[in-house]
C-alpha cells in the first residue's frame, strides 16, 4: 500500500502542475497541431522558446508578450491573485470578494510579469475579458453578482478556479457552487458554468482514491446544458485512445459542435463567445479528455494538452491542475518546475502552502456551521 497523499501534497501538485502546464502551453498558444509540429520539428516535449524566436517583441499576433522560455501567462497570474484573496478572507469567497479584494490586487500592487519582463500592475497583462472585471466593478460599480453579464464568454474565469476546488477539497458540490458565485463577477453563460465544473473537478481530484475517470464522472454529474454534452462527447472520444498523438484530430472533432470560436482560432466566427445554452468553452472538455488519455501521467496529459494547440496554455493549465491534484507534487517533473519557477521569478510552492492553511481553516468553520445547523434542525424536528 502506498502512503496516502496529504492535502498539502495534492494542493501543491494541483497549483504547481497548473503553472507548469501554463508555461509549456504559452509559446504555442493559438496555433494548430500541424503548425506546432512544423515549427518545432515534431511535437513539443517540454519548455520551448517563443514561436517567433527572438522576434517575439514585434511579431504579430503575439507581441509584446514573451511567451515561452518557461514564462507563465495570465492563467497563473490570476490563479495566484485569487489565492491572495483567500489569504485575506480566510473563508469561502463570493462575487463580492472579487470586487473587494481581487480587483484592488490587480490594479493596486505592482508584481513581476514574466511575459513583459518588468514589474507592473497585473492589470496591464490582462486581456479585455479580464480587464472587464476592473471596468465593471471598479469603474462601473456594477452589482458583483451581475458584473459578468455582457462580457465575451470564454475560459477567462475557469482558467483560475483551481484554488476554489482546493479549498473545497473532496467536496465537488461545494466547489461548484462557490465557483459559480465567484465567477459571476467575471463571466456568464457557459463561461461561468465551466468555472464551476472545473472547480468541482479539482475538488474531486483531491479525493483519496480518485482517478481520471471518477473526476470526469463528477464533472458530468454537475455540468449543465452544452457544457455537459461537450464533456460527454469528448470523454466518449478520449476513451478510444491511450496516446494523445492520434487523438488530437478526433478530440477537436468531438468538441467542435459546441465550440463557438470556429475552425480558425485566430479568426473567430461571427457567433464566437456569445451566451448560449447549447455551447461550451473548448478548453475544459479537452482538458478532461486529455486527463483520460493520459491516465494520470503528468507528462502525457500536459504534453497532449500543449500539442492540441488553440488555447492550449489554458487547456494545459486545467489538465495540469487536475493530474497534479490526483498524483501530488512529485508527479510534476522537477526539471520543469525548477525552470518555470526560475524563468518566471515565482515561488510556485509558497502559494500552495498558504492555500492549504486556508483550506484547513475553512473546513473547521464549515464543520462548526454544519454542527450548528444539525443542532438547530434536530431541535426543530424534535418539537413535533
Amino acid at each position: 500500500m502506498s502512503t496516502p497523499l496529504s492535502l498539502e501534497d495534492r494542493t501543491t501538485g494541483c497549483l504547481v502542475g497548473a503553472a507548469v502546464g501554463d508555461a509549456l502551453g504559452g509559446p504555442v498558444e493559438g496555433w494548430s497541431p500541424e503548425a506546432i509540429a512544423e515549427r518545432h520539428g515534431g511535437r513539443v516535449q517540454g519548455i520551448v522558446e517563443p514561436f517567433h524566436g527572438d522576434d517575439w517583441r514585434t511579431a504579430r499576433p503575439i507581441a509584446p508578450y514573451h511567451k515561452g522560455d518557461g514564462h507563465v501567462t495570465d492563467d497563473t497570474l490570476m490563479t495566484h491573485a485569487l489565492i491572495r484573496v483567500y489569504e485575506r478572507v480566510r473563508d469561502h469567497l463570493d462575487a463580492y470578494a472579487v470586487a473587494d479584494h481581487l480587483v484592488p490586487d490587480l490594479i493596486g500592487t505592482p508584481r513581476w510579469i514574466p511575459e513583459l519582463e518588468v514589474e507592473a500592475l497585473p492589470l496591464h497583462r490582462l486581456f479585455l475579458a479580464e480587464k472587464w472585471l476592473v471596468a465593471r466593478l471598479h469603474y462601473g460599480h456594477v452589482d458583483p453578482r451581475e458584473a459578468g453579464s455582457g462580457n465575451i464568454v470564454n475560459c477567462g474565469a475557469a482558467m483560475y478556479m483551481a484554488p476554489v476546488g482546493a479549498v473545497n477539497a473532496g467536496h465537488p458540490d461545494g466547489a461548484y457552487a462557490e465557483a459559480l458565485d465567484v465567477a459571476g463577477a467575471h463571466q456568464s453563460s457557459y463561461g461561468r458554468e465551466a468555472a464551476g465544473v472545473f472547480a468541482a473537478a479539482v475538488a474531486a481530484a483531491h479525493r483519496p482514491g480518485a482517478t481520471p475517470a471518477t473526476v470526469v464522472d463528477e464533472a458530468l454529474r454537475l455540468a449543465k446544458d452544452g457544457t455537459h454534452t461537450a464533456i460527454a462527447a469528448v470523454a466518449d472520444t478520449a476513451a478510444r485512445f491511450s496516446d494523445f498523438e492520434p487523438a488530437l484530430g478526433p478530440l477537436r472533432e468531438a468538441v467542435a459542435p459546441y465550440d463557438t470560436v470556429g475552425p480558425d482560432y485566430r479568426q473567430p466566427s461571427l457567433g464566437a463567445r456569445r451566451p448560449s445554452r447549447l455551447h461550451a468553452i473548448e478548453e475544459l472538455p479537452v482538458a478532461l479528455g486529455m486527463l483520460l488519455i493520459g491516465g494520470g501521467d503528468f507528462r502525457h496529459t500536459v504534453l497532449g494538452s500543449v500539442n492540441y494547440g488553440r488555447d492550449c496554455d489554458s487547456i494545459a493549465t486545467m489538465s495540469g491542475a487536475l493530474v497534479g491534484a490526483l498524483r501530488g507534487a512529485s508527479a510534476v517533473p522537477e526539471e520543469w518546475t525548477a525552470e518555470v519557477s526560475r524563468a518566471s521569478r515565482l515561488d510556485l510552492a509558497g502559494p500552495a502552502s498558504a492555500l492549504t492553511a486556508v483550506a484547513r481553516e475553512v473546513f473547521a468553520k464549515d464543520v462548526a456551521r454544519r454542527r450548528a445547523h444539525e443542532s438547530a434542525f434536530h431541535e426543530l424536528d424534535g418539537a413535533r
